[in-house]
């Protein structure tokens, strides 16, 4: 079920809409459409969308866990688009051009956390789906947490020629402390996933394609029922639902295999709820699992 406040007996999932992005409609949906389509470059302001960019403060008995951390508030200084700032804050001009962001006043991760009360040093665990800019771009926000978290093969993929020059920028990460974990568990397409607590509560699992490392998070209930969080594995309910996977594929064959498992998942009886980080439909809510 739904509400608007985490129940304490619950385990309570908290959608943060921390900005929003606009992009050329063949990024979300070009269904492997290519890189020179799926970016946008020459794709006029007027025929571009804008989507939200969420992160998901996620509260367990084992702990508080944020998964991705949005925009960082240097994107957006005074809360309102800013073309030299964001240039700025990625570091590339390029990244620009695919992607405009922006983020108001009172929506950076860390400002949603303080309106609660909260701050970086009380999450437990920030887990990262994945390095693209608009997943990681916040970290240097919450580097006061007590374990940032990002698969050795997501770093890879990001450092690797010629993604380090033209999608990733290491400068997002630099100087923080973070944790490259290798698979512990064989969930999902890849038969790759890391069991966070060891009890399967909450799991990171491989869903590769968009990038080699990215993750989705599932997390279950003692009964069993789980809510999915497939991060950038589809850029909506419409991808699982349609198979329409995105413009910029770095590996469609995976991609399309991460979409089908998704698609499996979110067909679940047990699914309470499967949330892309991207989906027009996401508001700020909180969902119970029990």
């Amino acid at each position: 079920m739904t509400n608007n406040s985490a129940n304490n007996s619950a385990i309570s999932i908290q959608v943060m809409v921390a900005g929003r992005v606009c992009v050329s409609p063949d990024l979300p949906f070009g269904n492997g459409c290519g890189l020179v389509r799926g970016s946008g470059f020459f794709v006029p302001a007027s025929k571009r969308i804008w989507l939200p960019v969420c992160a998901f403060l996620v509260t367990t008995p084992h702990g508080c866990i944020l998964f991705d951390t949005g925009w960082g508030r240097d994107m957006s200084p005074d809360g309102v688009y800013d073309r030299g700032a964001q240039i700025r804050s990625l570091g590339s001009w390029s990244l620009y051009r695919v992607n405009q962001g922006v983020v108001g006043t009172g929506m950076t991760v860390p400002e949603q956390l303080a309106a609660q009360g909260l701050s970086p040093a009380d999450l437990d665990v920030v887990a990262i789906s994945h390095l693209d800019c608009d997943h990681a771009n916040g970290l240097r926000g919450v580097r006061n947490a007590r374990r940032i978290m990002v698969s050795r093969d997501e770093m890879r993929c990001a450092t690797r020629f010629p993604n380090s020059l033209v999608r990733f920028n290491a400068s997002w990460w630099r100087g923080i402390d973070l944790d490259l974990y290798d698979w512990n568990d064989h969930e999902g397409p890849a038969g790759r996933s890391y069991d966070l607590f060891g009890d399967r509560s909450v799991q990171l699992i491989n869903i590769p394609g968009h990038t080699d490392g990215q993750v989705a998070m599932k997390i279950t209930a003692p009964s069993g029922r789980y809510v999915l969080l497939f991060a950038d594995g589809g850029y909506a309910t419409r991808s699982w639902r349609d198979m329409v996977t995105s413009g910029i594929v770095y590996d469609r064959h995976a991609q399309r295999s991460s979409l089908e498992w998704i698609r499996e998942q979110s067909l679940s009886p047990l699914c309470v709820r499967s949330i892309a980080c991207h989906d027009t439909a996401n508001r700020p809510e909180t969902i119970l699992l029990s």
